[in-house]
């Protein structure tokens, strides 16, 4: 590979000693963990509501796991399909199926039958974990054309007594007749087979793409992938020992898994779970557990910002928030700081290399190019090289647009069974990401939008993000989405979509006034749709292509 003009690394400087400073992570996740069991036996690993779970138990859990598994014939090497909410079930799980000597497959729970359908047949499941209640709704049949064998099943309501409706439900189910349930096997199930621990190099997870750009894929993320990221966050987030981490992306979620999930465990940590996002109920978990960290989505942050009953409190034990998966907008960073204190911190990356490739440091605070207004994603670490390329993969210099390549530890090697993918996504190992950005000549990251989300207005390129941005900075929207939308004249033209702030008002006219006050004519929005709320994954991403397609 030739020389780069980003091989120089100026984001270096602006780390601190002990971010630049190597890493020597464990082998996988399950090192760490066994050996924070074995320092730390009574620690709360899991908090869930009122219960807790300590590193002791969660080992012996997992153990009646593994050993259940491999009873019934699942082989080093076979998939586990994980369908769960935040729940212990998930660690447990998860834990279980590694002590097994396979690879998790992580799901997300609103996905409908077809679309767990194709994962399941995709990722060739041998075994599969799922609430009794989705297990009863659609589960059954869609695993019966599966090639799952082993089924294990999941009661909300076990390990805590608060039982929240809000969140969780109201009574018991009961385990299905045709699967086993997972505590019972987790108590029952002896202990984990010999000789299956796995190696860094071995894929602990088939992550599946979003599915935003076309049908999903199965990243291939390994042990050392995730142990490697999960180091880099222990260490340059500065978690100290012990630390209390919520749950606030899910744990289906590459974020989840890497940057909460993984990151305690590395630091023998506990992670707070609450099932699933619901403002209130995260609330009071804040003020229960009081958590040193947290990462989610913008809009779970615009979502508590929102609730009626948030204050400062909520938020004074955190030493550091971040945000992933979502973009950032800077107003909503100034407001949340404005009015509950903390800073929340951006960060960037992307399954297929393992949750964060950028992240703004503890010690410093993500700039505003002052051209777009777009806020930066963060500063690579030192172990990665992220370069910004032209359509022929050669460098543009600082400062100009192009797509976000990144190379490091933390990319996959692949995709599942997708060679050819593989090969299209990650020549010689670098991932390029489909994100246009830029970076200056600091080696603060900015990401501008996806390639496909371009529009076209009369030869001109717009950005929906620098649209969005604006629109952000007015007092009455709570969430934005850019597209375009067929034009005879222009081609394209800039259609806005925006949900307001509870008891605000604003006609669409004021909004598109607004923007056109502070963008260029070709860039301000023609149509303004105001809609209750916008279509989101469940990880916090604003759907736009449902919006192209509602039109």
């Amino acid at each position: 590979m030739t020389a780069s003009i980003y091989d120089a690394k100026p984001w270096l400087a602006q780390l601190s000693e002990v971010q630049r400073a190597p890493v020597r992570p464990p082998e996988t996740v399950l090192h760490a963990f066994r050996d924070a069991a074995r320092r730390e036996p009574d620690r709360p690993a899991l908090a869930y509501f009122d219960g807790r779970i300590g590193y002791r138990e969660l080992d012996e859990l997992s153990d009646g796991v593994a050993g259940h598994l491999a009873a019934r014939g699942f082989a080093r090497g076979d998939r586990l399909a994980l369908i769960l909410q935040n729940t212990p079930h998930f660690v447990i799980a998860l834990l279980g199926a590694w002590k097994a000597g396979g690879t998790v497959v992580p799901v997300n729970p609103m996905y409908k039958d077809r679309e767990v359908a194709h994962v399941l047949a995709d990722s060739g499941a041998a075994a599969l974990v799922c609430s009794d209640r989705a297990w009863e709704a659609y589960l059954r049949g869609t695993a019966a054309d599966s090639p799952v064998r082993i089924v294990l099943t999941a009661d909300d309501l076990d390990f805590q007594t608060r039982n929240d409706e809000r969140v969780l439900p109201a009574e018991r189910l009961g385990a299905p007749e045709d699967a086993t349930d997972l505590l019972h096997a987790a108590r029952t199930g002896g202990t984990a087979p010999e000789g299956r621990d796995p190696s860094s190099g071995d894929t602990a997870l088939i992550s599946y793409t979003s599915g935003t750009s076309g049908t999903p894929k199965g990243a291939m993320n390994t042990h050392g992938n995730i142990a490697y990221n999960a180091e880099r966050q222990r260490t340059g987030l500065a978690l100290p020992d012990g630390a209390c981490v919520f749950v606030l992306a899910p744990l289906f979620h590459i974020t989840g898994m890497v940057c909460e999930l993984a990151s305690s465990v590395a630091a023998a940590g506990t992670l707070a779970l609450a099932h699933r996002f619901e403002a209130g109920v995260v609330l009071d978990a804040f003020t229960e557990h009081r958590p040193a960290y947290t990462v989610g989505p913008s809009t779970a942050f615009m979502a508590l910002a929102a609730h009626p009953s948030c204050t400062p409190d909520h938020f004074s034990s955190f030493t550091m928030i971040s945000s992933g998966g979502a973009p950032l907008p800077p107003a909503l960073v100034e407001k949340f700081r404005a009015g509950f204190g903390p800073y929340i911190r951006n960060g960037y990356g992307l399954t297929e290399c393992t949750a964060p490739c950028a992240s703004v440091p503890p010690q410093l605070e993500a700039p505003v190019d002052p051209a777009s207004g777009t806020l930066s994603v963060g500063l690579p670490g030192p172990d990665t090289v992220v370069r910004i390329i032209d359509e022929e993969g050669r460098d543009v210099p600082f400062g100009e647009h192009g797509e976000i390549a990144v190379r490091g530890p933390m990319v996959v090697p692949g995709y599942w069974r997708r060679p050819e993918d593989s090969a299209a996504a990650m020549p010689d190992g670098e991932l390029r990401t489909g994100d246009i950005g830029f970076m200056d000549a600091q080696g603060w990251l900015y990401v501008v939008d996806r390639k496909k989300d371009m529009i076209n207005a009369s030869g001109f390129k717009v950005w929906p993000r620098e649209v969005e941005d604006v629109l952000y900075t007015h007092p009455a929207v709570r969430e934005a989405a850019v597209v375009g939308v067929p034009d005879a004249y222009r081609g394209e033209s800039v259609k806005a979509y925006v949900s307001l702030r509870p008891g605000a008002e604003a006609e669409p006219g004021e909004l598109a006034a607004h923007c056109k006050e502070r963008l260029a004519a070709y860039k301000y929005p023609r149509e303004v749709e105001i809609l209750p709320e916008l279509p989101k994954t469940t990880s916090g991403k604003i759907l736009r292509r449902e919006l192209r397609a509602s039109r």
